[in-house]
C-alpha cells in the first residue's frame, strides 16, 4: 500500500483493536472515555472513545493488500501481499505463543513476480489463504496456500534466503501452492463462499468466476465489468456485491446469469464496498475523494431474490467526518459501528443510527423500531381521566352494531354508549324523520315525505305566507297575546322537535320559534341558527339542515372536529337523496370507514355495513369480485360479454342468462380463443346443459335435469384445483355420484374426495 491511501481493519475477534495499513502496520487499542479523561498520547476518535497506539510493524515494505487471520489463535497474525506477488505472514508483536512462532516470517512465492491484488482467508479452514495476482501468460493468477503444511524437500522445494541486505534472520520460503487457478488471467478480488469450504468466488479480468476446488478444471462464470471488491452478504450467503467504476452490482448466486440489481454512484469511481456484519442487508459504499458513505438498505428485499423481481432498496448517506475518507471498516460485533480513516491517517469512530420506523396499529397502539429494539405504547384501558380516542370509540361502537338498527333508529345512540348528547339528538332526529316520512307516505304517498329529510329550514321556507295571527287568552296571564295559527308545515316542524300539541317538553329554541315567531322572523332566525350549527359542527343542527347539501357541510365540520367518519357514514346513508350520496365528501367518509373496519379485521362488520349501504343506496352495490377469466388474455369472460359486444353483437348472442334464444358463447369474447371443453360432454364451456346435443336416455346420468327448465347452477364452470380438469357443474355432480376418480382418461385424481364438503348430504335429503 505504499504510495496509496491507507486502509483500516478491525480485529476479527478482539473488538477493541484495529490496524491501519499504509507504508507500515499500526496496531491501535480503543477504549471508552465516557467517565475518564483522555490519556496522554491517545487519539480522540469520538466523544466517547479514544485510540492508543500499541505497536508498529515496518518489516513488510511494498504492501498492496492485508488480511487478518480469522482464527482466535494466534490473535495478531496478518497476511501481507506485496508488489512482487509474495505473501508474507507477519505479527504485530502481541503473540508470544511458541506453537505458532514458526509461522511468523513465512513467505509464499509465485513462480513469476507480479503484483498481489487481494487476499482472503478461508472462513471454514483457517489455514487456507487465497491470493489474487496480476496476469502472467505462463502462470496462474489465483493461488491457494496452506500456511501450516508440513513441507519436506521431497515434496516442496525449500531454501534459506536472506530477507534483505544486512538482515541476519532466515525464513522458510514456500513455492508450491495447494491449488492453482485462473491461468493466463488476472484476479482483482477474492472471497470464499461460506456455504462450502471449497468454493471460491473470484473477480477476474473480464468475468466473475466460481471455482470449485473439487474439480479445478471447470468453473462457473458470468461476463461482467463489475469484478472489483467481491464480498458476500454474511446473512444471505447467496447474495454477493461487486463494483466497477461508479456502479455496484448485486448478484444472486442461484441465478448467476445477470445481476438482480445495479446501483449507480455518480460521478466518481468507487473505492470500497462492504456488507455490515451486524445488520441484515446493509451495504456501505465509498467513492473516491468523498466524505460521504452511502448506505443501501436491502432489509426489505424479498428472499429468495427472484429473477423477475427487482429488490427494493432504501438509500441513505452518512458523513462520519469533514475530510475526505480513504477507507472504512465495520466493527465485527458492535451494531452499525464503523471506523474511518482519512488520507492523513486521521481516524473517526462512528455509529450509523437506524432509521426509526413508526406505525399505528389498527387498535390504536403505537409501535416503533430502532435497531434491534421494538417499542410499543398502548392506551391505558383503566384510565378514565382521559377521553378515549375517536378510533377507539368507533371500534367499540362497531362491535355493538352501532348504526345498523334501521327499525328503531333512536336506539343507535344507546349502541354508541349513551354518552354523547349530540349523538342522542342526531339519532332521535333521524328517528322522527323516518317515522313521519312513513306516516305521510301511508296517508298520501309522494306528498311531503321527501320534505321531512330536507330539515326544518326547508320546511319553514315552504310555509312562508301561510300563517295567520290571532288573539288568545292564556291561563295565568292578565292580558291577551298574539300567537300564530299553525299550518301543517309548522306542525311538522314542531313534531320533529319532539313537541306535540298535548304535551310540550322543555326543549329548545326552534320549537319556540315555530310557535311564536312570524314568517319573516322565523325564517331569519332559522337561517342564523343553521349557520351557527354548521360552523360549530353541532349534530343537533341536522334537525335544521336535514340530509341535504347543508347537512353535508355541517357533517364536514363535525368530522373535522372529531374524526368520527362512522357516524357521518351512517347518518348520510339514512335518508339522503342520491345527489347528496354522490358528494365526494360523503364517499370519502364511507370509504374511510370501510378501510377502518378492514384494518380492525372486522370483516363481517364491514360486510354488514356494505349490505346496509346497498339497501339504502342501490347505486353502491359492488361489482362481482370473483369471475372466470380467459387463460389466454386474462380478461373476464362475463365482463367481456357485458361490456363491449364483439363486432356489434348484442347480449343475446353471447348466451347471457335469461336470453330467450338460448344462444351460447364457445370462445373468449376478448381474444376469440376457444374456451375449455367439458370433460364429459366435450362441448365448450359456456354452452348451456340443456342445449347439449345427443340428449338421449343414455345421457340421463350425465344430464341431471329431468325437467325442461334447468337450474342455473348446472351451467356453471367447475374444475378440480388439483388436476385442473372439469366441466359443467351439473355433469360433474352427476359423475361423482357414481365415481371417485376424475372423468378424464388416465387421470387418477380423486377430485371429490379433496373437497371437504363433497361428502356432505343436503339437509332436505336426510330421512327423519
Amino acid at each position: 500500500m505504499s504510495g496509496t491511501k491507507p486502509d483500516i481493519l478491525w480485529a476479527p475477534h478482539q473488538v477493541d483493536r484495529f490496524v491501519v495499513c499504509d507504508s507500515e502496520l499500526s496496531l491501535y487499542h480503543v477504549e471508552s472515555t465516557v467517565n475518564s479523561e483522555l490519556k496522554a498520547g491517545s487519539l480522540r476518535l469520538s466523544e466517547d472513545s479514544a485510540a492508543t497506539l500499541l505497536s508498529i510493524n515496518s518489516d513488510t515494505p511494498y504492501m498492496k493488500c492485508v488480511a487478518w487471520y480469522l482464527n482466535y489463535d494466534p490473535e495478531c497474525l496478518l497476511a501481507v501481499g506485496q508488489a512482487n506477488g509474495r505473501v508474507v505472514l507477519t505479527s504485530l508483536g502481541q503473540d508470544h505463543n511458541s506453537k505458532f512462532k514458526d509461522l511468523i516470517g513465512k513467505e509464499f512465492v509465485p513462480k513469476h513476480a507480479r503484483q498481489c491484488n487481494t487476499l482472503a482467508w478461508n472462513p471454514l479452514d483457517s489455514n487456507w489463504l487465497a491470493a489474487g495476482l496480476d496476469k502472467h501468460r505462463a502462470d496462474f493468477s489465483v493461488l491457494i496456500w496452506d500456511i501450516c503444511s508440513k513441507y519436506t524437500p521431497d515434496i516442496v522445494p525449500m531454501e534459506k534466503v536472506r530477507l534483505s541486505a544486512g538482515e541476519t534472520e532466515t525464513t522458510l520460503l514456500v513455492t508450491k501452492p495447494l491449488y492453482e487457478l485462473g491461468q493466463n488471467d488476472a484476479c482483482l478480488s477474492l472471497c470464499w463462499l461460506p456455504r462450502d469450504q471449497k468454493l471460491l468466488l473470484a473477480g477476474m479480468h473480464r468475468n466473475l468466476a466460481i471455482f470449485d476446488l473439487r474439480n479445478t478444471s471447470q468453473k462457473m462464470f458470468v461476463n461482467t465489468k463489475a469484478v472489483q471488491g467481491v464480498t458476500v452478504d454474511p446473512y444471505f450467503h447467496d447474495r454477493v456485491a461487486s463494483f466497477y467504476e461508479g456502479q455496484v452490482a448485486i448478484w444472486d448466486l442461484r441465478k448467476f446469469e445477470k445481476p438482480v440489481l445495479t446501483l449507480t454512484e455518480q460521478p466518481k469511481p468507487l473505492t470500497k464496498v462492504a456488507w455490515c456484519p451486524t445488520r441484515t442487508g446493509l451495504l456501505a459504499t465509498l467513492t473516491r475523494d468523498s466524505n460521504i458513505i452511502r448506505l443501501y438498505d436491502m432489509q426489505h428485499t424479498p428472499t429468495p431474490i427472484g429473477d423477475e423481481t427487482e429488490p427494493t432498496i432504501i438509500e441513505r448517506s452518512v458523513q462520519p467526518c469533514d475530510n475526505y475518507i480513504a477507507s472504512f471498516a465495520w466493527h465485527p460485533t458492535s451494531q452499525n459501528r464503523m471506523i474511518v480513516v482519512t488520507p492523513n491517517r486521521t481516524m473517526s469512530d462512528f455509529t450509523v443510527f437506524e432509521r426509526i420506523s413508526l406505525a399505528w396499529s389498527p387498535i390504536t397502539s403505537l409501535m416503533w423500531a430502532c435497531g434491534r429494539h421494538l417499542y410499543e405504547c398502548t392506551e391505558e384501558e383503566n384510565d378514565n381521566s382521559l377521553e378515549k380516542d375517536i378510533a377507539t370509540k368507533m371500534r367499540l361502537r362497531a362491535l355493538s352494531r352501532y348504526g345498523l338498527d334501521t327499525e328503531q333508529v333512536w336506539r343507535n345512540h344507546i349502541l354508541a354508549g349513551n354518552e354523547d348528547p349530540q349523538l342522542k339528538s342526531l339519532w332521535y332526529t333521524l328517528h322522527f324523520m323516518k317515522q313521519y316520512t312513513e306516516d305521510m307516505d301511508q296517508k298520501s304517498p309522494g306528498n311531503k315525505g321527501s320534505l321531512v329529510y330536507a330539515g326544518i329550514k326547508s320546511i319553514v321556507k315552504s310555509s312562508l305566507g301561510m300563517v295567520e295571527s290571532s288573539r288568545h287568552n292564556w291561563s295565568g296571564l292578565d292580558k291577551q297575546s298574539d300567537i300564530q295559527n299553525l299550518n301543517e308545515e309548522r306542525i311538522l316542524a314542531l313534531q320533529l322537535c319532539g313537541w306535540y300539541e298535548d304535551k310540550v317538553a322543555v326543549r329548545d329554541r326552534v320549537a319556540f320559534a315555530c310557535k311564536f315567531l312570524s314568517d319573516t322572523q322565523l325564517n331569519r332566525y332559522i337561517e342564523k341558527l343553521t349557520n351557527e350549527m354548521k360552523e360549530a359542527g353541532n349534530l343537533e343542527g341536522i334537525l335544521l339542515t336535514g340530509l341535504t347539501k347543508d347537512g353535508v357541510d355541517l357533517m364536514e365540520s363535525y368530522v373535522d372536529r372529531t374524526g368520527d367518519v362512522q357516524t357521518a357514514s351512517y347518518c348520510m346513508l339514512q335518508g339522503s337523496p342520491l345527489d347528496v350520496l354522490k358528494d365526494e365528501r360523503v364517499q370519502y367518509w364511507i370509504e374511510n370507514y370501510r378501510n377502518l373496519l378492514d384494518a380492525w379485521r372486522f370483516w363481517h362488520k364491514r360486510a354488514e355495513f356494505d349490505i346496509h349501504r346497498s339497501k339504502l343506496d342501490p347505486s353502491s352495490k359492488p361489482l362481482a369480485q370473483v369471475f372466470v377469466s380467459c387463460n389466454f388474455c386474462g380478461k373476464s369472460i362475463s365482463y367481456s360479454c357485458s361490456a363491449v359486444p364483439h363486432q356489434g353483437r348484442g347480449f343475446s348472442q353471447y348466451g347471457v342468462s335469461g336470453s330467450p334464444t338460448k344462444s351460447k358463447v364457445t370462445s373468449c369474447p376478448g381474444c376469440r380463443k376457444p374456451l375449455p371443453r367439458c370433460a364429459l360432454c366435450l362441448i365448450n364451456m359456456g354452452t348451456p346443459v340443456s342445449s347439449c346435443p345427443g340428449g338421449t336416455k343414455s345421457d340421463e346420468k350425465v344430464d341431471l335435469s329431468k325437467d325442461k327448465k334447468l337450474a342455473q347452477f348446472n351451467n356453471w364452470f367447475t374444475w378440480c384445483h388439483n388436476c385442473r380438469h372439469g366441466g359443467h357443474a351439473g355433469h360433474m355432480l352427476s359423475w361423482f355420484r357414481d365415481h371417485a376418480e376424475c372423468p378424464v382418461s388416465a387421470c387418477t385424481c380423486k377430485c371429490m374426495q379433496l373437497d371437504t364438503t363433497g361428502n356432505l348430504v343436503p339437509a332436505e335429503t336426510v330421512q327423519p
